[in-house]
């Protein structure tokens, strides 16, 4: 085979990315939940994916420990990603099924929290992805996110895999492959219309670009 096991991101790619809306009711539930009251919208949105200095700047301007506030913002984000799936808001990708016809390991790394991704693995049946890795709900785990190749890395050691394909729909995806030494395969979905990898300092583009999952067995096999 061209490569021996393929590595997925997973929102985008697998699963439908999650409302904004709903994560922007998450993140107001956090705030709250820490004696926040009426954050401003800039801080929901910056909450939604900060940064370390940006999660403390937003926590002292509110009084609380960035800590705290972390671990309020992970819980509801977890909460309302699964009422989203139990819900019907965040699906499967129809041709995720077009992924049984690989022979090659499947794993799964993604940007969202671990349990997020457990939550997905059992409700979708994916039983067929192992290792799955998402962040811990941690500080640490905002500085390991992509474009930090560390659950990457992490998946790759598991698998015992040597030529690894990685697919995902972000730039990070791109650079976390990259910084890896493995090529990737970027998934041109609806949501990604108008996107454009060029305007970010990636040290290359992707190995292939494709419009579904159901190019990947041909790929994959080669």
């Amino acid at each position: 085979m061209r490569y021996d096991a393929v590595v997925f991101d997973n929102d985008g790619v697998l699963t439908t990315p999650t409302r904004r809306e709903a994560l922007r009711r998450a993140m107001r539930t956090a705030f709250e939940s820490v004696g926040a009251v009426a954050p401003a919208d800039e801080h929901l949105d910056t909450l939604i994916s900060p940064d370390v200095p940006s999660l403390r700047s937003i926590a002292t301007e509110h009084g609380v420990e960035a800590s705290e506030l972390w671990a309020a913002r992970e819980r509801a984000a977890v909460e309302v990603q699964y009422e989203e799936i139990r819900a019907g808001q965040k699906t499967l990708y129809d041709d995720v099924s077009s992924l049984d016809d690989l022979t090659a390991p499947r794993a799964i790394v993604s940007n969202n929290q671990h349990e997020t991704i457990a939550n997905i693995v059992e409700h979708f049946g994916l039983d067929g992805f192992d290792p799955w890795y998402g962040r811990e709900p941690t500080i640490a785990g905002i500085e390991r996110k992509k474009p930090t190749p560390y659950y990457l890395e992490r998946a790759i050691d598991d698998i015992g895999c040597s030529n690894p394909l990685y697919v995902g729909d972000s730039w990070v995806d791109v650079a976390a492959a990259d910084a890896v030494g493995i090529d990737s395969a970027f998934v041109w979905r609806d949501h990604r219309d108008g996107y454009d990898l060029t305007a970010f300092d990636l040290e290359s583009e992707p190995t292939h670009e494709i419009d579904t999952l159901a190019e990947l067995p041909g790929l994959v096999s080669g």
